[in-house]
């Protein structure tokens, strides 16, 4: 076998390991691919993850808590996610809960794009939403639950007016 034959397994095995890794695993960084990778006994450089990362498409997307990971581009629900996610932040005003009910306050005319963002997380815990213009009633399972919710919606979302009063 040619030397540039084994190069090219070799870097199939490593790419390949790599859409393991991000599949199974929350990871946020090239570092943290680097280090999977020497764990499972390949020998690789920050440059030759950086050079795969590119060649495997992978893109970082916002999950449910706020945070950013690597996922393959060809995942379109989590591109589609990640720019609902930003239209969720974008017109948040704010939200709070009253037993299993939470409420968010949206900028005039974006509560229903907001309330898709919240539907397409698909969380278990919440039993559905309805819309009006700016405002999204959310109904969680218990009231813990929406006390839960609710502090991830606010940790999603950018400052809300009521913690940049421009007005006080």
């Amino acid at each position: 076998m040619t030397e540039e034959r084994s190069w090219g397994k070799m870097k199939n095995k490593r790419q390949a390991k790599i859409l393991e890794i991000i599949e199974n695993e929350f990871i946020e960084t090239q570092e943290e691919i680097a280090q999977r990778l020497k764990d499972a006994g390949m020998d690789v450089t920050q440059a030759t993850v950086s050079r795969d990362i590119k060649e495997l498409r992978l893109i970082k997307v916002m999950t449910a808590d706020g945070r950013y990971k690597y996922a393959p581009f060809s995942k379109t629900e989590n591109v589609l996610l990640n720019r609902l996610m930003t239209i969720f932040s974008e017109s948040y005003v704010s939200c709070d809960y009253a037993n299993n009910i939470i409420v968010v306050k949206t900028l005039p005319g974006m509560a229903q794009a907001s309330a898709s963002a919240i539907d397409s997380l698909k969380r278990s815990e919440i039993v559905g939403s309805i819309a009006g213009d700016d405002t999204i009633f959310i109904v969680c399972r218990n009231e813990k639950i929406a006390k839960e919710f609710a502090d991830r919606l606010k940790k999603l979302a950018k400052p809300s007016f009521e913690e940049t009063n421009i007005f006080e």
